[in-house]
């Protein structure tokens, strides 16, 4: 993929304080327009043109127990019935879950039946499976024929014998046809509780609601739908109900029946609720795999913190199997709730049949998607970590992989805006909001949109002084009851030498760059605080942080931010005269997109 330079963006003044600058982030309309994303096909109006249906279930039961069929068919008066002049349609995948087959020339399919399986259908480039009133996707059937164990929160209803047949009705759209598409992520919206339930309608779904560029893609939330109370995810159906496109859900740990740890039932209300753990769809000329990576030991009791990351070995065989089926020419977007590799935690958070995974991808063109860990990471081809060299040797990671900044944030802490959500800093010093892929054929652009913004806001810029490092370290334990210091974007002449300009580039990344211009004078090169390479750990503490997130965070709550790979700074030249000084920052992402902001700062005597 080739980098394509966009002309600068117009400049924007950063606010005078550093809350207010981080704020502003999310409070003030932008002054500086986002790379705009390419025409949506004809069909804009999703009120009007979305495909609503559902699964068509053959009432039975089938003579033969052992072997699901059906039909996929292209569904022409879209009334979810196969009717005379609707052919089936070849070269579809369907799967068990565990089995990938793909339908004969009318149509036709046949799968191994066994209980407790989930039968889906993979959407087909040029088609559209149908989507309920609340705008989730329908391309999935449940079998299980006693239903689920009791739960607490219900689970799968019984099913019964294995029915006559499972026809899967697709629609025509030119939407998934286009090779430009706009696939909106959403990671761990985590709600724990009506409150919690609000903040994220008014932040990130009213944004959402705002969009019309995703309707073929359609949008992905990727774990953690809800924080443990399953009886919430009605609200979130109803949140879902907001969107200009189909919705489609993955599992995390905070999604399960706890009450069934038994390798079998865990994800059940989820099922009964979303749909598969794991699936397949395409769109354009991506394939998006969304994989269910949180395993619990199958034993009962269990804590709610003794999962790890992993697939089992079904998910692993079916993953398998559904990328032989993908022709060369497609991106592979693959997604999880747990990202396969992380800066943070590069020394602790190691995904199982990391290895499988890689050779089953050998060769092709990817993109990895995670949550989880609420804040953002933009890893690219070659990145290399010391806790990943036993993983990848000296070679770095294969392909991009991407944490997505979660709709939570810092788990919707904070100080509550007036446009009703939080301001809910993450750890690595990045605001709430969604990640887009802005796919063209297999090039992939990554986009993120921090929530209350129309994505032009990219960074957060501030002072790391020797009195702001100072401050950091006797408060960094007292988060929410920190002072504020009185002129964070002041520094005495004498420091100078000891302090720096941050910019935190949030989707900053290896091939990235930074470059400051203060007072109008020659642009100087801003260096990355983490370089990625060799034997390199994280490098934390006070000098390695954002000050404008810190700030918003030590005084009104929310995450510790001491490190991050999207940090870099540029050391104040010491010769600068009291007064006050203007650095104009612009940001070029790996793709040569700019953005250009600009902050105020004073030097005292």
């Amino acid at each position: 993929m080739n980098p394509k330079k966009t002309p600068p963006l117009p400049v924007r003044a950063a606010t005078a304080t550093l809350a207010l600058s981080f704020a502003g982030a999310l409070l003030s309309p932008a002054a500086t327009a986002a790379p705009s994303p390419a025409p949506a096909p004809a069909e804009t109006d999703w009120s009007s043109t979305a495909y609503r249906g559902q699964v068509d279930v053959v009432e039975g039961p089938d003579d033969d127990q052992q072997v699901l069929d059906g039909v996929v068919f292209d569904d022409k008066n879209q009334n979810s019935k196969q009717d005379v002049n609707e052919p089936g349609l070849r070269g579809v995948t369907v799967s068990n879950g565990r089995d990938v087959t793909a339908t004969d020339s009318h149509g036709r399919y046949e799968l191994p039946a066994f209980d407790n399986m989930t039968v889906f259908v993979t959407q087909p480039r040029g088609y559209q499976v149908p989507v309920d009133e609340d705008n989730v996707a329908q391309f999935f059937y449940h079998h299980l024929p006693e239903g689920s164990p009791d739960l607490k929160y219900g689970g799968i209803a019984p099913t019964g014998a294995l029915p006559d047949a499972v026809n899967f009705p697709l629609a025509k759209s030119q939407l998934t046809q286009s090779p430009e598409q706009h696939c909106v992520i959403g990671a761990d919206v985590q709600t724990y509780d009506q409150e919690e339930v609000e903040f994220a309608r008014s932040g990130a779904f009213a944004d959402l609601a705002a969009r019309d560029d995703y309707a073929g893609c359609g949008a992905l939330f990727i774990g953690d739908v809800v924080g443990d109370d399953l009886s919430l995810f009605g609200q979130t159906r109803e949140l879902t109900a907001m969107l200009n496109g189909p919705a489609r859900f993955l599992p995390g740990n905070h999604d399960l029946d706890f009450d069934a740890l038994d390798g079998e039932h865990e994800f059940d209300t989820f099922r009964a609720q979303f749909g598969p753990e794991y699936y397949s769809y395409d769109a354009g000329k991506a394939h998006v795999v969304a994989l269910s990576n949180i395993e619990y030991p199958t034993r009962i009791p269990a804590k709610k913190s003794n999962y790890t990351y992993g697939l089992g070995e079904r998910q692993l065989e079916w993953l398998r199997a559904d990328i032989a089926k993908v022709p060369q020419d497609r991106v592979i977007v693959l997604a999880g709730h747990s990202p396969l590799l992380e800066f943070y935690y590069s020394n602790s958070h190691t995904h199982k049949q990391l290895q499988e995974i890689y050779q089953i991808l050998e060769g092709r063109e990817v993109v990895s998607l995670g949550g989880h860990t609420h804040m953002s990471e933009n890893l690219r081809e070659g990145d290399l970590m010391a806790g990943w060299r036993d993983e990848l040797g000296d070679a770095g990671l294969p392909f991009t992989h991407l944490t997505v900044p979660a709709v939570s944030g810092q788990w919707y802490g904070g100080r509550v805006l007036e446009q009703g959500y939080p301001t809910a800093v993450q750890r690595d010093g990045t605001p709430p909001g969604v990640l887009t892929l802005d796919i063209k054929n297999t090039e992939v652009r990554e986009r993120f949109t921090a929530t209350g913004t129309d994505g032009s806001d990219q960074m957060a810029l501030g002072i790391n002084s020797p009195a702001y490092r100072a401050w950091f370290d006797e408060y960094k334990n007292q988060r929410g009851k920190a002072p504020a210091p009185e002129n964070p974007n002041a520094v005495a002449q004498g420091e100078l030498g000891e302090t720096w300009l941050t910019t935190n580039f949030w989707m900053g990344s290896t091939g990235s760059s930074v470059n400051v211009s203060i007072d109008g004078g020659e642009a100087i090169e801003a260096q990355r605080t983490q370089s990625m390479t060799a034997d390199d750990v994280p490098l934390i503490g006070a000098e390695y942080t954002d000050p404008a997130a810190t700030l918003e965070q030590l005084v009104h709550g929310g995450g510790l931010h001491d490190r991050t790979m999207h940090l870099w700074r540029l050391e104040l030249p010491a010769d600068l005269a009291v007064g006050e000084h203007t650095a104009a920052v612009t940001a070029t992402d790996v793709h040569g997109r700019q953005y250009t902001e600009t902050l105020t700062f004073e030097v005292t005597e």
